[in-house]
C-alpha cells in the first residue's frame, strides 16, 4: 500500500516536471502575442475616468477567462480528433497577426489625426448615459480582440505540445492560458493606475515624491505607445515564425537566414498580401 501511495507521487511528480518543461517552452513560444495583448488591452483600459478604469478592466478580465473556457475545449477536441487542423488554424492565425501588424504600420506612416480629434471631442461632449453606452462598446471590442488572440495562445501553445500525452497537453495549455489571463491583465492593472498613483504623489509635499509623481503621469502615454510599438513587431515576428516553422518551401527558401530576419521578412510578406487583398475587397464594395 505505501508503495503504491509513493509510486503515485512519483508520477505526479514526473507529469509535474514534464508540464513545467512544456510550459516554459510554450510561454516563450507566446510571449510575442502576450506583447501586443497587453499593449492592445493597457490601450482599451485608458481614457476613461479614474473611478471606471479597474471596472472596466475586470470586465474585460472575466471576458478572457470566459473566452478562455470556449477555446480550450474545442483546441483539446481538436488534438484529439483532428490534430492536423491545428497547424491550419495556427496559419491563418498567423494571417491575421501579420494583416494586423502591417496594419498597424500603416496607420502610423498615414495617420488620420483628423479622424482622432475629431473622435476625442465627441467623446468630452457624451452624456452619462451614453459614456456607459461608449464603456460597453469599448469592452466588446477589448473581448472580441482578446478571443482572437487567445485562439492564437492556446493554439500556439498547443502546437508546441502535439507529441506529449494529451494529459501533459491539457494541463500545459490550460496553465499557459491562466497565466497569460492573470499576467497581461495584472501588468495592464499597473499601468493604468500608474496616473492616479502620480497624482497622488503631486500632492505630497517632499519634493521627491512630487518629481516621482510627475515622471508618472507624463510617462504613462510613453509607456502605453513603447508597449504598442514591442507589440507590432512581436506580431510580425510571431507570424512570420509561424509560417517559416510549418510551411516546408519558406523553411527551405530562408533556412540560411538569421531567424529574426526571415522571420520579420516572411510576417511583412504575409501582411502586405492580407492588407492588399481586405484593402481591395473594401474599395470594390465601396465602388
Amino acid at each position: 500500500m505505501a508503495s503504491s501511495f509513493f509510486a503515485l507521487f512519483d508520477d505526479i511528480a514526473v507529469l509535474m516536471d514534464d508540464v513545467a518543461a512544456m510550459s516554459k517552452i510554450a510561454t516563450k513560444k507566446t510571449a510575442g502575442i502576450l506583447g501586443d495583448d497587453l499593449a492592445v488591452n493597457a490601450e482599451k483600459a485608458t481614457g476613461f475616468l479614474s473611478n471606471r478604469e479597474i471596472p472596466v478592466l475586470w470586465a474585460i478580465t472575466k471576458g478572457s477567462f470566459l473566452n478562455k473556457l470556449i477555446i480550450l475545449p474545442l483546441a483539446f477536441l481538436l488534438s484529439a480528433y483532428a490534430p492536423a487542423v491545428i497547424v491550419y488554424i495556427l496559419m491563418a492565425g498567423g494571417a491575421f497577426l501579420a494583416y494586423e501588424g502591417v496594419e498597424k504600420i500603416f496607420e502610423y506612416i498615414f495617420p488620420h489625426p483628423s479622424e482622432e480629434h475629431n473622435r476625442r471631442n465627441k467623446l468630452i461632449k457624451l452624456s452619462a448615459s451614453e459614456a456607459l453606452d461608449h464603456e460597453k462598446k469599448k469592452v466588446k471590442s477589448a473581448i472580441f480582440i482578446d478571443f482572437i488572440l487567445s485562439v492564437e495562445i492556446v493554439i500556439i501553445a498547443l502546437s508546441t505540445v502535439l507529441d506529449a500525452e494529451f494529459k501533459v497537453q491539457i494541463i500545459t495549455v490550460s496553465v499557459v492560458a491562466i497565466l497569460a489571463t492573470v499576467g497581461v491583465y495584472g501588468v495592464v492593472a499597473l499601468i493604468v493606475r500608474m496616473d492616479d498613483l502620480g497624482f497622488m504623489l503631486l500632492k505630497k509635499e517632499n519634493s521627491t515624491a512630487q518629481v516621482f509623481g510627475k515622471f508618472l503621469v507624463s510617462a504613462l502615454p510613453m509607456v502605453i505607445r513603447a508597449l504598442s510599438f514591442i507589440g507590432t513587431v512581436a506580431l510580425i515576428l510571431v507570424a512570420g515564425g509561424i509560417f517559416t516553422h510549418n510551411i516546408e518551401i519558406v523553411h527551405s527558401l530562408f533556412h540560411n537566414w538569421p531567424s529574426l530576419v526571415a522571420d520579420a521578412t516572411v510576417g511583412l510578406a504575409v501582411g502586405m498580401l492580407v492588407f492588399a487583398a481586405v484593402f481591395l475587397v473594401k474599395r470594390l464594395r465601396a465602388a
